[in-house]
């Protein structure tokens, strides 16, 4: 896959303002974020790994969590949906996350993301988590919320 300039990857801790509107603002923010990436014509990527932490903080984290029947629609909507790029990594991908874990010293999960992401050739994540990500090579990071 070769990234195109409007393409950004979503990390969970924007996506879960996508559903979580106890926070008017963010949910706004997001809502409007992903809507103006798909009509510039880019891609909204996410990983299966952040639509398993997606599930999870959607059913156990957020202020009203989400019965788990809702939560598993939502992400097998995610799964099904032309409009999303959903990538996966591989053994090699998770080899490097490792060395590059173990040599930044950043959350394996992180780099697993980030690792995923240069894999498929795409170098901007939509996050909040800036001081993680920020620590990573190659990633450029992009808070909504700021």
């Amino acid at each position: 896959m070769t990234g195109m300039q409007d393409d950004k990857f979503i990390d969970t801790s924007v996506l879960v303002y996508a559903f979580d509107k106890a926070d008017q603002k963010k949910h706004a923010i997001t809502t409007n974020l992903i809507d103006d990436i798909l009509n510039k014509g880019g891609r909204v990527i996410v990983s299966n790994q952040v639509l398993l932490e997606l599930y999870n903080v959607l059913t156990r984290f957020i202020s009203k969590p989400l019965a788990a029947e809702e939560a598993k629609s939502i992400i097998l909507d995610f799964f099904d949906s032309q409009d999303w790029i959903k990538l996966d990594y591989s053994t090699s991908t998770t080899k490097r996350a490792i060395t590059v874990a173990a040599d930044i010293k950043v959350a394996i999960w992180d780099v697993l993301i980030a690792e995923t992401m240069r894999e498929n050739e795409i170098y901007v994540i939509v996050t909040e988590n800036e001081k993680d990500f920020r620590r990573i090579p190659g990633i450029t990071v992009e808070n909504p919320f700021k």
